[in-house]
Protein backbone atom coordinates (compact mmCIF):
# COMPACT_ATOMS: atom_id res chain seq x y z
CA UNK A 1 0.00 0.00 0.00
CA UNK A 2 1.21 3.61 -0.76
CA UNK A 3 2.03 5.88 2.07
CA UNK A 4 1.30 9.61 2.81
CA UNK A 5 4.97 10.16 2.99
CA UNK A 6 5.39 8.16 0.01
CA UNK A 7 2.67 10.32 -1.95
CA UNK A 8 3.73 13.32 -0.59
CA UNK A 9 7.40 13.09 -1.93
CA UNK A 10 6.20 11.71 -5.55
CA UNK A 11 3.93 14.87 -5.14
CA UNK A 12 6.78 17.36 -4.70
CA UNK A 13 9.40 16.06 -7.35
CA UNK A 14 6.29 16.30 -10.06
CA UNK A 15 5.12 19.26 -9.49
CA UNK A 16 8.38 21.14 -9.50
CA UNK A 17 8.85 19.41 -13.28
CA UNK A 18 5.55 21.14 -14.44
CA UNK A 19 5.80 24.21 -16.95
CA UNK A 20 2.42 24.99 -17.98
CA UNK A 21 -0.72 25.00 -16.47
CA UNK A 22 -1.72 22.28 -18.91
CA UNK A 23 0.66 19.57 -16.85
CA UNK A 24 -0.41 21.04 -13.64
CA UNK A 25 -4.34 20.16 -14.81
CA UNK A 26 -2.90 16.31 -15.36
CA UNK A 27 -1.02 16.43 -11.69
CA UNK A 28 -4.61 17.55 -10.24
CA UNK A 29 -6.45 14.78 -12.04
CA UNK A 30 -4.23 11.96 -10.84
CA UNK A 31 -3.94 12.88 -7.35
CA UNK A 32 -7.33 14.60 -6.57
CA UNK A 33 -9.24 12.93 -8.94
CA UNK A 34 -11.43 9.73 -8.41
CA UNK A 35 -8.75 7.46 -9.22
CA UNK A 36 -6.01 9.21 -7.31
CA UNK A 37 -4.11 7.98 -4.42
CA UNK A 38 -5.44 10.29 -1.98
CA UNK A 39 -8.91 8.79 -2.91
CA UNK A 40 -7.07 5.33 -2.39
CA UNK A 41 -6.23 5.95 0.86
CA UNK A 42 -9.29 7.06 2.22
CA UNK A 43 -10.79 4.07 1.20
CA UNK A 44 -8.53 1.76 3.39
CA UNK A 45 -10.10 3.74 6.25
CA UNK A 46 -12.58 0.79 6.88
CA UNK A 47 -9.22 -1.79 7.00
CA UNK A 48 -8.01 0.12 10.53
CA UNK A 49 -8.59 0.05 13.64
CA UNK A 50 -11.39 2.52 15.16
CA UNK A 51 -8.68 3.70 17.44
CA UNK A 52 -6.08 4.60 14.72
CA UNK A 53 -8.70 5.69 12.24
CA UNK A 54 -9.10 9.33 13.76
CA UNK A 55 -5.51 9.80 13.64
CA UNK A 56 -5.18 8.35 9.87
CA UNK A 57 -8.26 10.20 8.12
CA UNK A 58 -6.35 13.80 9.61
CA UNK A 59 -3.44 12.80 8.08
CA UNK A 60 -4.79 12.28 5.02
CA UNK A 61 -6.89 15.13 4.69
CA UNK A 62 -3.85 17.29 5.74
CA UNK A 63 -2.05 15.58 2.47
CA UNK A 64 -4.95 16.50 0.59
CA UNK A 65 -5.25 20.15 1.89
CA UNK A 66 -1.55 20.71 1.21
CA UNK A 67 -1.53 18.71 -2.11
CA UNK A 68 -4.57 21.48 -3.08
CA UNK A 69 -2.78 24.76 -1.98
CA UNK A 70 0.66 23.70 -3.90
CA UNK A 71 -1.42 23.01 -6.69
CA UNK A 72 -3.56 26.68 -6.41
CA UNK A 73 -0.18 28.10 -5.80
CA UNK A 74 2.13 26.86 -8.66
CA UNK A 75 -1.03 27.71 -10.77
CA UNK A 76 -1.44 31.14 -10.16
CA UNK A 77 2.65 31.52 -10.85
CA UNK A 78 1.94 29.31 -14.12
CA UNK A 79 -0.92 31.53 -15.50
CA UNK A 80 0.90 34.93 -14.75
CA UNK A 81 4.06 33.88 -16.81
CA UNK A 82 1.79 32.55 -19.76
CA UNK A 83 -0.18 35.60 -19.83
CA UNK A 84 3.00 37.78 -19.92
CA UNK A 85 4.11 35.23 -22.45
CA UNK A 86 1.23 35.62 -24.47
CA UNK A 87 0.73 39.72 -24.22
CA UNK A 88 4.54 39.87 -25.43
CA UNK A 89 3.36 38.10 -28.43
CA UNK A 90 0.22 40.11 -28.84
CA UNK A 91 1.95 43.23 -28.52
CA UNK A 92 0.10 46.02 -30.77
CA UNK A 93 2.54 48.74 -32.40
CA UNK A 94 1.19 51.82 -31.74
CA UNK A 95 2.96 53.41 -34.68
CA UNK A 96 1.28 51.19 -37.16
CA UNK A 97 -0.95 53.40 -39.43
CA UNK A 98 -5.26 52.49 -38.77
CA UNK A 99 -6.73 50.02 -40.72
CA UNK A 100 -9.18 52.62 -42.89
CA UNK A 101 -12.68 51.61 -42.10
CA UNK A 102 -15.26 51.91 -45.30
CA UNK A 103 -18.44 53.37 -45.14
CA UNK A 104 -21.36 51.60 -45.90
CA UNK A 105 -23.75 52.68 -48.92
CA UNK A 106 -27.04 52.02 -50.76
CA UNK A 107 -27.12 49.75 -53.23
CA UNK A 108 -26.86 51.87 -56.51
CA UNK A 109 -30.49 50.45 -57.52
CA UNK A 110 -32.14 51.67 -54.38
CA UNK A 111 -30.14 54.68 -54.61
CA UNK A 112 -31.88 55.09 -57.98
CA UNK A 113 -35.13 53.79 -56.99
CA UNK A 114 -34.82 56.75 -54.42
CA UNK A 115 -34.51 59.40 -56.10
CA UNK A 116 -36.80 58.46 -58.55
CA UNK A 117 -39.79 58.14 -55.91
CA UNK A 118 -38.13 61.59 -54.59
CA UNK A 119 -38.12 63.29 -58.03
CA UNK A 120 -42.18 62.03 -58.47
CA UNK A 121 -43.20 62.84 -54.86
CA UNK A 122 -42.11 66.39 -55.78
CA UNK A 123 -44.54 66.70 -59.04
CA UNK A 124 -47.43 65.67 -56.56
CA UNK A 125 -47.30 61.56 -56.53
CA UNK A 126 -48.02 59.85 -53.40
CA UNK A 127 -46.45 56.69 -52.53
CA UNK A 128 -47.91 53.40 -52.79
CA UNK A 129 -47.06 49.96 -51.93
CA UNK A 130 -49.07 46.71 -53.52
CA UNK A 131 -47.92 43.17 -52.14
CA UNK A 132 -45.63 40.94 -54.56
CA UNK A 133 -47.76 38.27 -54.07
CA UNK A 134 -51.11 38.36 -55.35
CA UNK A 135 -53.65 37.01 -57.39
CA UNK A 136 -54.84 36.82 -60.82
CA UNK A 137 -57.39 39.28 -60.69
CA UNK A 138 -55.53 42.34 -59.82
CA UNK A 139 -52.41 41.32 -61.90
CA UNK A 140 -54.43 40.42 -64.77
CA UNK A 141 -58.34 40.71 -65.08
CA UNK A 142 -58.26 44.00 -63.79
CA UNK A 143 -56.14 45.49 -65.78
CA UNK A 144 -58.11 44.53 -68.88
CA UNK A 145 -56.01 40.71 -69.80
CA UNK A 146 -58.86 38.40 -69.87
CA UNK A 147 -58.41 34.81 -69.07
CA UNK A 148 -57.14 33.07 -71.99
CA UNK A 149 -56.66 35.65 -74.01
CA UNK A 150 -53.38 36.09 -75.99
CA UNK A 151 -52.09 39.10 -74.15
CA UNK A 152 -51.18 37.25 -70.84
CA UNK A 153 -48.06 35.64 -73.38
CA UNK A 154 -46.71 38.87 -72.85
CA UNK A 155 -45.23 38.23 -69.43
CA UNK A 156 -44.19 34.67 -68.44
CA UNK A 157 -45.65 34.47 -65.06
CA UNK A 158 -44.18 32.38 -61.79
CA UNK A 159 -47.30 30.83 -60.31
CA UNK A 160 -47.97 29.92 -56.32
CA UNK A 161 -51.52 28.55 -57.58
CA UNK A 162 -53.82 28.49 -60.11
CA UNK A 163 -54.77 31.83 -58.97
CA UNK A 164 -51.71 33.03 -56.88
CA UNK A 165 -48.76 34.40 -58.32
CA UNK A 166 -45.59 36.67 -58.41
CA UNK A 167 -46.85 39.97 -59.72
CA UNK A 168 -45.00 40.70 -63.21
CA UNK A 169 -45.63 44.34 -62.98
CA UNK A 170 -46.37 47.32 -59.99
CA UNK A 171 -49.14 47.57 -62.07
CA UNK A 172 -51.52 45.36 -59.87
CA UNK A 173 -51.81 48.47 -57.41
CA UNK A 174 -54.12 50.21 -59.63
CA UNK A 175 -57.03 48.47 -59.22
CA UNK A 176 -56.85 48.52 -55.15
CA UNK A 177 -56.17 51.86 -55.16
CA UNK A 178 -59.60 52.85 -57.19
CA UNK A 179 -61.64 50.70 -55.21
CA UNK A 180 -60.08 52.82 -52.06
CA UNK A 181 -60.43 56.32 -53.22
CA UNK A 182 -61.88 58.48 -55.80
CA UNK A 183 -60.37 60.56 -58.71
CA UNK A 184 -58.41 62.93 -58.36
CA UNK A 185 -55.48 60.15 -58.13
CA UNK A 186 -52.49 60.61 -58.30
CA UNK A 187 -49.92 57.84 -57.53
CA UNK A 188 -46.61 55.66 -57.79
CA UNK A 189 -46.07 52.29 -56.87
CA UNK A 190 -42.46 51.06 -56.86
CA UNK A 191 -41.32 47.32 -55.85
CA UNK A 192 -39.54 44.13 -57.26
CA UNK A 193 -41.62 42.51 -60.14
CA UNK A 194 -40.92 38.75 -61.51
CA UNK A 195 -40.82 37.30 -64.50
CA UNK A 196 -40.10 34.03 -65.86
CA UNK A 197 -37.84 34.93 -68.39
CA UNK A 198 -33.93 33.73 -69.49
CA UNK A 199 -31.15 35.59 -67.73
CA UNK A 200 -29.65 37.61 -70.51
CA UNK A 201 -27.26 40.96 -70.23
CA UNK A 202 -30.59 43.06 -70.77
CA UNK A 203 -33.31 40.88 -68.61
CA UNK A 204 -33.55 39.18 -65.36
CA UNK A 205 -35.98 36.93 -63.56
CA UNK A 206 -36.80 39.70 -61.10
CA UNK A 207 -36.12 43.55 -61.27
CA UNK A 208 -37.44 47.07 -59.80
CA UNK A 209 -40.17 48.94 -61.25
CA UNK A 210 -42.00 52.00 -60.76
CA UNK A 211 -45.59 52.33 -61.81
CA UNK A 212 -47.07 55.81 -62.10
CA UNK A 213 -50.99 56.19 -61.82
CA UNK A 214 -53.02 59.19 -62.33
CA UNK A 215 -56.63 59.79 -63.14
CA UNK A 216 -58.49 62.80 -63.00
CA UNK A 217 -61.67 65.21 -65.16
CA UNK A 218 -59.89 66.18 -68.47
CA UNK A 219 -56.53 64.23 -68.44
CA UNK A 220 -55.02 64.45 -71.88
CA UNK A 221 -52.10 62.40 -74.20
CA UNK A 222 -50.48 65.60 -73.89
CA UNK A 223 -50.27 65.96 -69.94
CA UNK A 224 -48.65 62.24 -70.21
CA UNK A 225 -46.00 63.42 -72.77
CA UNK A 226 -45.06 66.33 -70.75
CA UNK A 227 -44.93 64.47 -67.37
CA UNK A 228 -42.98 62.17 -68.91
CA UNK A 229 -40.82 64.59 -70.09
CA UNK A 230 -40.35 66.59 -66.97
CA UNK A 231 -40.02 63.62 -65.05
CA UNK A 232 -36.96 62.31 -67.51
CA UNK A 233 -34.58 65.74 -67.37
CA UNK A 234 -35.49 65.82 -63.47
CA UNK A 235 -34.30 62.11 -63.08
CA UNK A 236 -31.00 62.72 -65.56
CA UNK A 237 -30.69 66.27 -64.67
CA UNK A 238 -30.39 67.50 -68.11
CA UNK A 239 -32.14 68.12 -71.22
CA UNK A 240 -33.45 63.94 -72.74
CA UNK A 241 -34.40 63.43 -76.35
CA UNK A 242 -37.49 61.06 -76.14
CA UNK A 243 -38.84 58.92 -78.98
CA UNK A 244 -42.09 57.94 -78.96
CA UNK A 245 -43.55 54.66 -80.52
CA UNK A 246 -47.12 53.24 -80.74
CA UNK A 247 -47.38 49.48 -78.86
CA UNK A 248 -49.70 47.58 -77.19
CA UNK A 249 -50.35 47.36 -73.45
CA UNK A 250 -53.80 45.50 -72.49
CA UNK A 251 -54.52 47.71 -69.79
CA UNK A 252 -53.71 51.00 -71.81
CA UNK A 253 -55.21 52.62 -75.17
CA UNK A 254 -53.67 53.70 -77.07
CA UNK A 255 -49.88 52.78 -75.54
CA UNK A 256 -46.39 53.54 -76.62
CA UNK A 257 -43.38 52.73 -75.72
CA UNK A 258 -40.51 55.82 -74.74
CA UNK A 259 -36.81 55.23 -75.88
CA UNK A 260 -34.76 57.69 -74.73
CA UNK A 261 -31.32 58.36 -76.84
CA UNK A 262 -28.29 57.00 -75.58
CA UNK A 263 -26.76 58.70 -73.18
CA UNK A 264 -23.41 56.00 -73.50
CA UNK A 265 -22.70 56.40 -76.81
CA UNK A 266 -25.04 59.71 -77.76
CA UNK A 267 -26.71 57.97 -80.37
CA UNK A 268 -23.84 56.66 -82.26
CA UNK A 269 -24.80 52.78 -81.42
CA UNK A 270 -23.32 50.84 -78.31
CA UNK A 271 -24.04 47.25 -76.37
CA UNK A 272 -26.07 48.76 -74.38
CA UNK A 273 -28.49 50.19 -76.92
CA UNK A 274 -27.99 47.24 -79.33
CA UNK A 275 -26.41 49.70 -81.05
CA UNK A 276 -29.70 51.39 -82.66
CA UNK A 277 -28.77 54.95 -80.19
CA UNK A 278 -32.12 54.90 -78.54
CA UNK A 279 -33.27 52.76 -75.26
CA UNK A 280 -36.25 52.07 -74.38
CA UNK A 281 -36.68 52.86 -70.63
CA UNK A 282 -40.69 52.75 -70.06
CA UNK A 283 -44.28 52.10 -71.26
CA UNK A 284 -47.28 54.17 -71.21
CA UNK A 285 -50.56 55.39 -72.58
CA UNK A 286 -53.75 56.81 -71.41
CA UNK A 287 -55.83 54.13 -69.18
CA UNK A 288 -58.20 51.75 -70.68
CA UNK A 289 -61.68 52.63 -70.13
CA UNK A 290 -62.32 49.00 -68.98
CA UNK A 291 -59.58 49.54 -66.45
CA UNK A 292 -61.41 52.41 -64.75
CA UNK A 293 -64.62 50.49 -64.77
CA UNK A 294 -63.29 47.86 -62.95
CA UNK A 295 -62.17 50.33 -60.54
CA UNK A 296 -65.36 51.59 -60.50
CA UNK A 297 -64.71 55.26 -61.90
CA UNK A 298 -66.89 56.11 -65.16
CA UNK A 299 -65.01 56.45 -68.01
CA UNK A 300 -67.27 58.77 -69.18
CA UNK A 301 -66.13 61.31 -66.71
CA UNK A 302 -62.36 60.64 -66.04
CA UNK A 303 -59.28 59.81 -67.79
CA UNK A 304 -56.01 59.41 -66.66
CA UNK A 305 -52.73 57.98 -67.70
CA UNK A 306 -50.33 55.50 -66.59
CA UNK A 307 -46.80 54.27 -67.39
CA UNK A 308 -44.27 51.87 -66.02
CA UNK A 309 -40.63 52.06 -65.84
CA UNK A 310 -37.55 49.78 -64.68
CA UNK A 311 -35.35 51.08 -62.62
CA UNK A 312 -32.11 49.02 -63.88
CA UNK A 313 -32.95 49.99 -67.59
CA UNK A 314 -32.53 53.62 -66.33
CA UNK A 315 -29.40 52.95 -63.75
CA UNK A 316 -27.80 50.93 -66.86
CA UNK A 317 -28.43 54.39 -69.30
CA UNK A 318 -27.19 56.91 -66.09
CA UNK A 319 -24.49 54.97 -65.31
CA UNK A 320 -22.99 53.06 -68.78
CA UNK A 321 -23.76 50.01 -67.26
CA UNK A 322 -23.47 47.13 -69.77
CA UNK A 323 -24.99 44.14 -67.93
CA UNK A 324 -27.83 44.08 -66.06
CA UNK A 325 -26.43 40.50 -64.19
CA UNK A 326 -23.90 43.05 -62.45
CA UNK A 327 -26.76 44.56 -60.19
CA UNK A 328 -26.82 41.14 -58.85
CA UNK A 329 -23.71 40.05 -58.32
CA UNK A 330 -22.49 41.45 -55.41
CA UNK A 331 -19.23 42.24 -56.50
CA UNK A 332 -18.10 45.07 -54.21
CA UNK A 333 -15.35 46.58 -56.97
CA UNK A 334 -18.40 47.23 -58.70
CA UNK A 335 -20.62 48.23 -56.41
CA UNK A 336 -17.91 50.56 -55.03
CA UNK A 337 -17.63 52.86 -58.19
CA UNK A 338 -20.79 54.70 -57.18
CA UNK A 339 -20.64 57.44 -54.90
CA UNK A 340 -24.26 57.34 -54.37
CA UNK A 341 -24.81 57.02 -50.73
Amino acid sequence: MVSIEGIRKEFAEEIQRVATSTELEAIKVKYLGRKGPLLELMKTLKEVSSEERPKLGKEINDLKDEVSAQIAQKLEALIGKEEKEQLGQEMIDVTLPGRKRFCGRKHVLIATLDHIISVLSGMGFSVQYGPDIDTDYYNFEALNFPPDHPSRDMQDTFYITEDVLLRTHTSNIQARVMEASKPPIRIIAPGKSYRNEAISARSHVFFYQVEAFYVDKGVTFADLLSTMDAFLEKVFNRKIETRYRPSYFPFVEPGMEVDVHCLNCHGTGCVICKHTGWLEVLGAGMVHPEVLKNGDIDPEIYSGFAWGLGVERLAMLKYGITDIRMFTENNLRFLKQFSVT
